[in-house]
């Protein structure tokens, strides 16, 4: 399953800095704390660059040291960032305390005044930036952050439908997230309508559109969301259950419109590092769709989550072959040598 053809993957969203203690310690008991840098949809073009992807992340840093090196971090990884705008505010912070067995994780964050909250929308030529897009990919999270950020994405989303170019979402919603006068799910249902593959389950259509689909009618769900949106071809949804913090279980499901597809569950034990788990899980999808069949896509998507569960940081760092690999090894974990 070698790909022929690179494709190109823009993803749009805020990066910020992760602050972290190490070896699961509180950060009442620690003196020192690893530093990664990450987001939602960074993530995603990390991966997809690692993949073999031609990946652009398009977003707002501060014009100083701290944007150079969440800069870096992307170039790094071979992470075009030459439509990246600057201004004198600061770089958005998190503080992450793994969770380990019963003990949950716990996150803080610090992004009200960020650089990425303060996105001039002007700033992006989004005819450029998507000029020879193959896929354009966007989260519930940067239309949280801030009004310009929503418009900003705003008219991402427009070019791209006007150009044809494939445009995915998790409409991820953090309710904590959203502090400037916005409605949330009638925000979200402005650009949900502008996407092609819909990353969600009847938890996120109900927060949409306020309906009351259980988890068992998926199918339902996603035929009520494609009537509403006829634009969406694809609903996918990667489910998870979890003995404690060490160990979970994940699957996936697609409804394509005409055919269910259901994965085989992937037990993940212990969990190393749980954040960036679900962008691993897009990134896979993305790349899945772009190469494989559907029965396929599923697989590659849910083995590159659960390999993210055995990175520390944000984003998975493995190649297309790295992840084929374990697939065609059974999970097994064997030595390569």
């Amino acid at each position: 399953m070698k790909p022929e053809k690179k494709h190109k993957i823009v993803t749009f969203g805020e990066i910020l800095m992760r602050l972290s203690p190490q070896d699961y310690n509180c950060f009442v008991q620690a003196q020192q704390a690893d530093i990664f840098y990450g987001g939602t949809e960074a993530n995603v073009a990390v991966a997809l660059a690692r993949m073999g992807c031609e990946t652009s992340h398009v977003t707002t840093l501060p014009d100083d040291f701290t944007g150079a090196s969440a800069k870096g971090h992307l170039n790094r990884y071979g992470v075009d960032t030459s439509f990246v705008a600057c201004n004198n505010a600061p770089l958005g912070i998190y503080f992450l305390e793994q969770g380990v067995v019963h003990r949950p994780g716990r996150i803080v964050y610090n992004r009200s005044h960020s650089s990425f909250a303060e996105t001039d929308p002007d700033e992006f030529d989004w005819e450029k930036i998507l000029d020879d897009a193959s896929w354009f990919h966007w989260t519930g999270i940067t239309p949280a952050i801030s009004s310009g950020a929503f418009r900003a994405l705003k008219d991402a989303l427009q070019v791209a439908h006007n150009k044809g170019i494939t445009v995915s979402t998790d409409p991820v919603y953090r309710g904590n997230l959203w502090q400037y006068d916005a409605d949330p799910s009638a925000t979200l249902r402005e650009m949900v309508p502008l996407s092609t593959v819909f990353m969600g389950g009847p938890e996120e259509i109900n927060m949409l559109f306020g309906t009351y689909f259980e988890e068992e009618e998926f199918e339902d769900a996603a035929k009520f969301l494609m009537a509403e949106c006829p634009v969406i071809r694809n609903v996918v949804q990667k489910t998870r259950s979890s003995v404690n913090a060490s160990r979970h279980e994940i699957a996936s499901r697609c409804w394509d419109g005409k055919r269910l597809y259901v994965s085989d569950p992937i037990e993940i034990t212990p969990v190393v590092d749980r954040i960036g788990t679900g962008d691993a899980f897009a990134a896979g999808l993305i790349y899945g769709m772009l190469h494989y069949n559907w029965d396929e896509a599923l697989q590659f998507a849910n083995a590159t989550s659960a390999l993210k569960h055995t990175i520390p940081g944000d984003a998975c760092l493995l190649s297309a072959d790295d992840i084929t690999g374990v697939i065609r090894s059974g999970f097994n974990g064997r030595i390569i040598r």
